[in-house]
């Protein structure tokens, strides 16, 4: 079980260059455009992400022994192929962020501060695609594969899971943990876990599958826009 950590990026910049026009109106692009000022004038996001592949104990079950962690998920175990380990990663933005939004509430700027929380949401979503970019390259010099996402508290794996998640992450790390209500700190902080294995197949499922919004859910379209706007600027 090798530690990789990532610091020193930057997940504000392909959020900057993502064209709002047809998903926002004016006045929340410009509110949106503030909260981007905002955090960069004042530094609020301190992105990086660890994370760990960890070799899983023969036989694999459907409760899936990781070192001395146990993880209930049986969403992982794949139809085909052999699942031989799993990649389990913690990102967060922080504590700054989340402390300006709390005070700009005090201070009666509620748009201003539901707009910072929103973007903040946005950039912890781009520092975990950049974590899961870095797991699969990861993955593939093992000559492996890699499908399948779950978060504790969604489908598949239990929130009381969150725990053991973060001890395989090794979140300490990059600062994150969790209380005895299973929330994680910083609060602008999420943990994963991977499928990695030989000649996996495409998980026919998503985390996102049961979301009861889903269907009006503009995070997918968000996400290729990044991805988009970061290969243009490589």
């Amino acid at each position: 079980m090798s530690l990789r950590v990532g610091r020193g990026f930057d997940p504000l910049a392909a959020l900057a260059e993502e064209p709002l026009a047809g998903r926002a109106s004016p006045a929340r692009s410009r509110l949106r455009s503030q909260a981007l000022a905002l955090a960069r004038s004042e530094a609020l996001v301190e992105a990086a992400y660890s994370y760990c592949i960890v070799a899983l104990e023969e036989p694999v079950t459907e409760w899936l022994c990781a070192g001395t962690e146990r993880l209930h998920a049986p969403w992982l175990l794949p139809a085909a192929g052999r699942l031989t380990a799993i990649a389990c990663g913690a990102c967060t933005l922080g504590p700054l962020l989340e402390r300006r939004v709390a005070e700009l509430f005090a201070e009666r700027r509620a748009s201003l501060a539901v707009a910072l929380d929103q973007l903040g949401n946005e950039a912890l979503m781009a520092v975990g695609r950049r974590a899961q970019d870095r797991i699969a390259a990861d993955v593939a010099r093992r000559g492996l594969t890699m499908a399948g996402e779950l978060r504790a508290g969604d489908p598949g794996l239990a929130l009381e899971a969150q725990a053991a998640v973060l001890r395989l992450a090794q979140a300490e790390t990059v600062g994150v943990s969790v209380n005895a209500s299973h929330l994680m700190l910083p609060l602008k902080s999420t943990s994963m876990v991977l499928g990695v294995g030989v000649d996996l197949p495409a998980a026919q499922w998503s985390r996102c599958d049961h979301c009861p919004t889903r269907d009006r859910c503009t995070v997918p379209a968000r996400a290729a826009s990044a991805q988009a706007a970061a290969g243009n600027a490589g």
